[in-house]
């Protein structure tokens, strides 16, 4: 097997995006769009949407899919790694903790989604709409893995990708368990990989805090098959991480799993 290659994604350019407000299910977001073909929802990571989750996004819309990056919290377009490590912990902790207290987010509870989710089921189906193609990919990073797979639930979702998902935060058993997605749209999920071969598209760091291998562990016992997961080792990652731990699997950590996400929109929404 190849060793990888410990290549960060480069980065991106806001400026090259072009943005709209939408105001939908309570809830009103910039959404920032690039590229043509069927609609792909890049959910950015904590603490958002980073030169290198742009950089990311580019990738998609190389593809020939159009790149749609909801702005959801942190300041779009700033590069968190830069500047002294002091101000950037900052930043960091200060977007997390407006986060973890906004009516949009559930980051404790077992059993529930987001409520941001209704606002991107939404934007999902408005995309779908506007960009065409037999129907949409979402990949959710860290803060936002698990919204992908509470997506999913829609029929127009064809290429669900959780990245790292981070939530809820694992302070014991039951939740390093779980993930941020309510029973009934689980089972919806569950019931799609059983009948119409939906895969799901798991990527985590093993030794990852933030991600417990228990978390995937029981997504394969949930969706079975459908649960495709790739779980990497800490030696794979840039040896640079901005984290003690490496845990950005698709940005500045390691994108060696970028063609394997790229493959799966390809077959899904271009084939």
């Amino acid at each position: 097997m190849p060793k990888p290659r410990r290549v960060r994604c480069a980065a991106g350019d806001l400026g090259t995006y072009e943005r709209e407000r939408v105001a939908e299910a309570g809830f009103e977001h910039d959404v920032y769009r690039k590229g043509s073909g069927p609609a792909v929802l890049v959910l950015a990571e904590m603490p958002g949407i980073s030169p290198q989750v742009l950089g990311f996004a580019d990738h998609v819309g190389a593809l020939g899919c159009t790149a749609v990056v909801p702005d959801m919290f942190g300041i779009a377009g700033r590069d968190p790694p830069k500047g002294h490590p002091r101000a950037r912990a900052r930043y960091s902790l200060a977007t997390m903790a407006r986060a973890c207290i906004s009516r949009e987010f559930t980051v404790l509870a077992l059993g529930r989604s987001s409520p941001i989710v209704n606002w991107l089921r939404v934007l999902g189906e408005r995309e779908h709409a506007r960009c065409g193609g037999p129907g949409i990919g979402v990949v959710g990073m860290c803060f936002t893995g698990g919204f992908a797979l509470a997506l999913a639930s829609d029929p127009r979702v064809l290429a669900p990708v959780l990245s790292q998902p981070s939530l809820p935060f694992s302070i014991n058993a039951k939740h390093r368990r779980a993930i941020d997605c309510s029973p009934g749209e689980l089972d919806q999920v569950a019931d799609r990989c059983r009948r119409d071969g939906l895969q799901v598209l798991g990527l985590r760091f093993n030794g990852d805090p933030f991600v417990p291998a228990e978390r995937f562990a029981a997504l394969r016992e949930r969706l079975g098959d459908g649960f495709i997961a790739v779980e990497l080792e800490q030696a794979d990652g840039h040896p640079a991480g901005p984290l003690p731990n490496r845990h950005s699997v698709l940005t500045v950590d390691l994108i060696d799993e970028l063609d394997r996400v790229l493959d799966l929109l390809r077959a899904k929404l271009l084939a």
